[in-house]
């Protein structure tokens, strides 16, 4: 089975698991992707800990919900539909009329065929999320409300692999774990970044180190950098958020808060060649886990490689972000922009040529026959490369100086070092 099929399939396995910040969904979710990647380290996180300004909440488990009409038809099942319940909500086992509960139903008039997403994190709460189309069939009299949940001290949990490279410089992997039935806002980034994770264990040689977490959303960044900042800040060089990359519709990129690191050229580079009607957000226009890792103080070079961005399509947060909205080709196209990503980054270098003036490519088989245009045509661009490899700049800013793909252009300077031509001065 190739990596793309397997994508979709996972997603498929870890969809109707119930996620949440905390709690059992959590734990399983996590469980799944170690029998994936055996060397995932899962870490707990009590609560109550403190993680600069926040504090970690108490665990939220939930086992049935719905509620029920005066004969005692389940109007509303959270066994049915996960995205049911308010996300954390309190307990709950009582009669009680429509006008009571009006105040703890939630729906979208907008989309009244959609179930909407909702949380209430930090503040105590119960509620039930339906369509709207449905609220508005909703009759006078009594209902019997059921909420079978418990939120008590308990962990966080997260995981982590650390795949070592050649130098101890490290990539910085991010994607989150905590949305219910979300296919591109939640699974699409967690099967991507297992994907690249099991592609990095392939390798033979890996440059850099490469460190993935798969996390609570906020929280859950908030927590690992609590832990783990200092380290961070001194080794990471480059990274990406991982969300919302398996429809069709688009490419889009978000920057670093301040933008121009690592990150932000490999990420624009690659869209550029990969997608050329690529969409640019600002920082203004973030809302993942970039928030944290780009805060002040904190300033990671992380930047967002997405396809439809969170909060940018009707889908989003909604019983429509299903598994018809992902789709095997759109995690595919994901992966390939990632891994190429990845490979700007391992092969970016400073090369320098060994000969002074234009080297002799005719006695080396590396010019054309005469009239041969395409093979012409690469030659030119040979010769261009060859030109700005003076040892000052990089072979990712030659790319784009010469409108080309770095891939492209890395296939000829290896042919050029395999000839002596060439030599990366940090090499």
């Amino acid at each position: 089975m190739n990596p793309k099929e397997e994508m979709y399939l996972w997603a498929k396995d870890l969809w109707p698991i119930t996620r949440s910040l905390t709690g059992d969904g959590v734990r399983e979710t996590l469980s799944y992707l170690k029998q994936l990647m055996p060397s995932l380290k899962i870490h707990n996180v009590q609560s109550g800990s403190r993680a600069f300004d926040w504090t970690v909440p108490d665990e939220w488990n939930i086992r049935d919900a719905y509620i029920a009409d005066e004969f005692g038809n389940k109007i509303v099942n959270f066994l049915e539909n996960n995205l049911h319940v308010v996300g954390y909500s309190l307990p709950i086992d009582k009669l009680i009329h429509l006008d009571e509960l009006e105040g703890h139903l939630h729906s979208l008039v907008d989309q009244p065929d959609a179930i909407p997403y909702i949380t209430s994190y930090y503040n105590p709460y119960w509620g039930f999320c339906l369509k709207h189309s449905q609220r508005q069939k909703l009759k006078k009299g009594p209902y019997h409300v059921v909420i079978d949940s418990d939120l008590k001290p308990g962990v966080l949990n997260y995981g982590e692999i650390v795949i070592p490279g050649d130098v101890d410089e490290e990539i910085f992997l991010s994607t989150y774990i905590c949305h219910p039935s979300m296919a591109n806002n939640e699974l699409s980034g967690v099967v991507v970044a297992t994907a690249l994770a099991r592609f990095l264990l392939s390798l033979n040689e890996r440059k850099y180190t490469y460190r993935i977490i798969f996390i609570p959303e906020t929280i859950g960044s908030i927590v690992y950098l609590s832990k783990n900042i200092a380290h961070l800040r001194e080794k990471v060089i480059a990274g990406f958020q991982i969300t919302c990359v398996g429809d069709e519709r688009c490419y889009s990129y978000l920057p670093s808060r301040l933008g121009g690191t690592l990150s932000d050229d490999v990420a624009l580079h690659v869209l550029k060649h990969t997608d050329k009607n690529f969409k640019k957000y600002t920082w203004l226009e973030r809302g993942s886990d970039e928030r944290q890792y780009c805060a002040p103080g904190v300033d990671l070079p992380i930047a967002s490689i997405m396809r439809s961005k969170y909060e940018e399509y009707p889908e989003y947060h909604t019983s429509l972000d299903d598994l018809n909205f992902v789709t095997q080709k759109g995690l595919e196209g994901s992966l390939l922009a990632l891994k190429r990503s990845i490979n700007v980054i391992e092969e970016n270098g400073y090369f320098k040529t060994t000969v002074l003036c234009e080297p002799q490519l005719g006695k080396r088989s590396l010019y054309p026959n005469i009239g041969e245009k395409s093979i012409g045509d690469e030659t030119l661009l040979m010769v261009n490369l060859i030109s700005y490899c003076d040892g000052n700049h990089s072979l990712l800013k030659i790319s784009e100086i010469l409108d080309q793909p770095f891939w492209k252009l890395i296939k000829i300077v290896k042919k050029l070092v395999k000839h002596n031509l060439l030599v990366n001065i940090h090499d």
